[in-house]
């Protein structure tokens, strides 16, 4: 396992994240407590040291299972958790992205992780109604009484994380180091602006969803019994999709992998700090995830994934990158700058 700096801080995290919102069964699906354990143990004897959770997974049983496997060595994992969905759905203050919701959530956790610390607080969702400047305060009141070390953001529009880090900058606050989205073969929507938001700012991304919640292995090609991960209009059972699948299970032939394994590499080797958070409901699957590491996918098969998954990036992408717009801007000089930042 090698190790990454997250984003604009000198955090070293390990290349795969382990998931844990498997790490119970109180939602119909997960692990035992003893297959948790498993599960974990294989992630950190293959020096993973990236675990990620949340204060309402499993309704709270992830964090605590979590919070008795890292007492042994707390120092040396990198433990990040989240906040922001409700854990009282009849009480309007029970989630949300305010500083209420937000100090109750981090106290949770606090107990439940058996921790005095956080090393890292994922904001998981945007509201859409409380004020960013409250969010990055509130945060920040945190890293300064030592609760939590650093913070990032998930599920959240671009402009937003770019108003919040700018902010953050102007006033001196903490800013977002982390930024985490759905990316995946089937859903690559984050390179129309997330990404190169990402890029600029100098954010580390992880990735959830790396195989498409298990779609990018082909098991659902000819079967969709499992309603409770994938309904029946899912749109990773669209015709497109079918096709980015078989094309996954094709190379994994090929090379003598596993789809899940080429699945993750795909992401692992997209540009920028890019760091697949990879689950398991078996102590087996975690190790076949972790097999990834082993080996990197040849250009001509990044080239024919890339090429079946494909997206419109749209306006003002194509309109910009169209012949027509770089004449206007540049007449015939562009070929003659050379272009440090890409």
């Amino acid at each position: 396992m090698r190790y990454k700096l997250l984003g604009k801080s000198g955090l070293r995290v390990s290349e795969l994240a382990l998931g844990t919102m498997t790490f119970g069964e109180e939602w119909g699906f997960g692990a035992s407590k003893e297959e948790s354990q498993k599960i974990f143990n294989a992630f950190t004897e293959a020096g993973g040291n990236f675990i990620d959770t949340a204060v309402n997974y499993t309704n709270g049983t992830s964090e605590a299972y979590l919070g008795e496997f890292i007492q042994s060595k707390r120092e040396q994992y990198v433990v990040a958790t989240k906040y922001s969905l409700t854990t009282r759905r009849q009480d309007p203050n029970g989630g949300g992205n305010h500083r209420k919701n937000l100090v109750q959530s981090v106290e949770a956790s606090l107990k439940r992780l058996q921790t005095d610390y956080i090393d890292l607080l994922w904001l998981h969702a945007w509201d859409f109604l409380t004020p960013v400047e409250e969010v990055m305060r509130a945060l920040d009141d945190l890293v300064c009484a030592g609760k939590v070390l650093y913070v990032g953001i998930s599920d959240t529009p671009a402009w937003i994380v770019s108003q919040a880090n700018t902010l953050a900058s102007l006033r001196g606050w903490t800013p977002f180091i982390g930024l985490q989205v759905e990316y995946n073969l089937m859903q690559r929507a984050p390179e129309r602006d997330l990404l190169p938001m990402a890029r600029a700012f100098d954010i580390g991304v992880t990735a959830w969803a790396p195989m498409a919640g298990g779609a990018l292995t082909g098991k659902y090609r000819n079967n969709n019994s499992d309603p409770k991960r994938l309904s029946p209009n899912s749109a990773r059972l669209k015709e497109k999709n079918i096709l980015i699948a078989e094309s996954v299970v094709e190379i994994a032939k090929e090379i003598g992998h596993s789809p899940a394994q080429v699945a993750i590499n795909w992401v692992r080797q997209q540009s920028g700090v890019m760091i697949p958070i990879v689950g398991a409901r078996k102590e087996s699957q975690m190790k076949d995830n972790l097999e990834s590491v082993q080996f990197k996918l040849e250009p001509e098969h990044l080239e024919r994934l890339n090429e079946v998954s494909k997206i419109e990036l749209g306006f003002p992408h194509e309109f910009l990158a169209s012949e027509p717009v770089l004449n206007a801007l540049h007449g015939e000089t562009l070929s003659l700058i050379d272009n440090h930042r890409g």
